[in-house]
């Protein structure tokens, strides 16, 4: 599969996305309700980050009766991994060991997070060639 590339996404436009993934399909309303559950958000600033969201090619849409039903046209791993490679490129110059290190020494990791970090990483030592994706 060829390497996507991936425009940078706001934390606004995080934000939509990933309610998009969690509902599956959505339309403004949806989404607006969701987010308003939370904080003050004008419809017109959903509708239009969802616009925005489709001219990038992360969402699609169909329109149903008189209003547009939106759904994710990149599954989340692949937009989370793009914006990784992204990261690391950018802020890390290139190196995914200095990203790690820099996770693993955040104070902010639970004891339970650093376990499991740590069985991430020997799990790749195993015998099935270090391949969940």
């Amino acid at each position: 599969m060829a390497k996507r590339s991936f425009k940078r996404l706001g934390e606004r436009e995080l934000e939509i996305l990933n309610t998009i993934w969690e509902l599956g399909t959505a339309s403004v309303a949806d989404v607006h309700g969701i987010l308003s559950e939370s904080e003050d958000i004008a419809y017109t600033t959903v509708m239009t980050t969802m616009k925005k969201l489709a001219d990038k090619g992360y969402l699609t849409f169909d329109q149903a009766d008189k209003k547009y039903v939106y759904r994710a046209q990149i599954k989340p791993g692949e937009v989370r991994r793009g914006l990784l490679t992204d990261l690391i490129s950018s802020a890390f110059r290139g190196s995914p060991l200095s990203l790690v290190r820099t996770l693993v020494q955040d104070e902010s990791l639970s004891d339970e997070e650093r376990e499991e970090i740590r069985r991430l990483i020997e799990g790749l030592d195993g015998s099935d060639g270090g391949g969940a994706s």
